[in-house]
């Protein structure tokens, strides 16, 4: 049963709809990048954090790899209470304890401390994006969700772009590291509280929205017509697919600036800034990747257009990869880093998978499921980067690793069936299972 209720604050009906959903998801996409100034801060501030506690690669690895424990093991229990308590709650409620945790980064005074202040900070980010995505689900008409979503998960590449250079800048205005993570997590919990004031779950029991919004967004959703159910063979190609791509991002978000650092010898300020450009270059693609799959469904099939983003976006990165190892120059290296970035970051349409083909009472379930694997690499990748390094001695190994996490998230995001079920033939002795 659709929910077409409309709000008594807006019981002025007027032909124009209003664009309120726009302004939730803009302001879901500011949230997000201070969510991942949160969690990027540390890979930036570690240089200057392992000379006060000489930390050897290995356990810079498991210090970065913390985070991904708890935000991977809640990924399925955050979109579960997404479902269940509505996101509005679950984001107001996570954000100020998220912030506080990262506000206690700052009082940490060996590795064990900061591992404890990153399992707090995984475990309350966690339903961050599967509140989000259900929110786009319930705000915006579907030809829209891909240009919702991608702009809101555009918020992850764009919090490291900006946190390479806010980090760097409060290390040096306030002569420690610690004061950065201080500042960064009062402002979160301030900002957070902010948000939950303004967004609600549904565009009905916003007080801003009229009666024209609410329509239109239940009519569109109406004529898409019923969702198919998740088939098995899409779950384990959407798994894979995100477990590879998030590979290559977490290992470029997690150890990016210490290979800058350290293998093309940047300093604080030169690293900040590479990063800051790399990252701004990834929440553009991804941006630029939702506007092109809203434009290319209009001429093209979901499939179709889905698959040419994903195999253009797998390939490049991959090529971006590969060639890394054979630059000598810092600043090409930079280039290569910027355009695999831009063209990796179009893996964030993965987000428009849950709503595109689960039932709307789920979609927080296969955003977490989603999710689950896509932060299962975060645990790894840091840790697997780390050991490398100890053992080889260089970055070499490292960019061989995630050039073939590339090539799984190509292969993978190319096997998944973007239609569903719906124009699948079925088997007259065998119906597809379901999620």
């Amino acid at each position: 049963m659709s929910q077409t209720r409309t709000n008594p604050g807006a019981a002025r009906r007027s032909s124009r709809p209003t664009n309120i959903r726009w302004s939730v998801v803009i302001i879901l996409f500011v949230f997000y990048t201070v969510n991942s100034i949160d969690r990027s801060a540390l890979g930036v501030a570690l240089p200057s954090i392992s000379e006060d506690f000489e930390l050897t690669a290995t356990m810079k690895g498991v210090i970065l790899s913390a985070f991904f424990w708890t935000y991977c093991l809640l990924q399925i229990p955050g979109g579960l209470a997404a479902d269940r308590f509505g996101p509005r709650k679950v984001i107001g409620i996570a954000s100020a304890i998220w912030g506080t945790f990262t506000a206690l980064t700052g009082l940490a005074v060996n590795g064990f401390m900061l591992i404890l202040a990153r399992l707090g900070l995984g475990a309350f980010e966690a339903p961050y994006m599967a509140s989000a995505s259900k929110l786009v689900s319930n705000w915006m008409p579907p030809k829209r969700r891909a240009s919702g979503v991608t702009l809101i998960d555009s918020g992850a590449p764009l919090g490291a772009a900006f946190g390479g250079l806010l980090i760097a800048w409060l290390i040096t205005a306030t002569g420690s590291w610690r004061w950065s993570f201080v500042i960064v997590g009062i402002s979160t919990v301030v900002i957070g509280f902010l948000v939950f004031l303004y967004i609600r779950n549904h565009p009905f029991e916003h007080k801003l929205v009229n009666a024209a919004e609410v329509e239109l967004v239940s009519a569109e959703d109406e004529a898409e017509g019923p969702k198919p159910g998740v088939s098995a063979k899409n779950v384990t190609a959407m798994v894979i697919g995100r477990l590879g791509w998030a590979m290559v991002f977490w290992g470029l978000v997690t150890w990016g600036p210490t290979y800058l650092s350290q293998a093309r010898g940047l300093d604080l300020q030169a690293m900040g800034f590479a990063t800051f450009l790399i990252f701004l270059c990834g929440a553009v693609g991804e941006i630029l990747s939702g506007f092109l799959a809203d434009r290319l469904q209009k001429r093209f099939s979901r499939n179709f257009s889905f698959k040419l983003l994903f195999g253009g976006s797998g390939a490049l990165s991959l090529a971006a990869l590969i060639a890394l190892p054979f630059v000598s120059d810092a600043t090409t290296a930079v280039v290569l880093l910027c355009v695999g970035v831009f063209f990796n970051l179009f893996g964030g349409l993965y987000w428009t998978i849950p709503a595109m083909l689960a039932k709307k009472e789920k979609v927080g379930l296969v955003g977490g499921v989603m999710n689950f694997a896509g932060t299962s690499a975060g645990i790894v990748v840091p840790i697997v980067a780390g050991v490398l390094l100890d053992v080889t001695g260089d970055f070499i190994a490292v960019l061989v690793f995630l050039a073939a996490a590339a090539a799984v998230y190509l292969v993978a995001s190319l096997s998944i069936n973007f239609e569903g079920n719906k124009h699948a033939p079925v088997a007259p002795t065998r119906t597809p299972e379901k999620v």
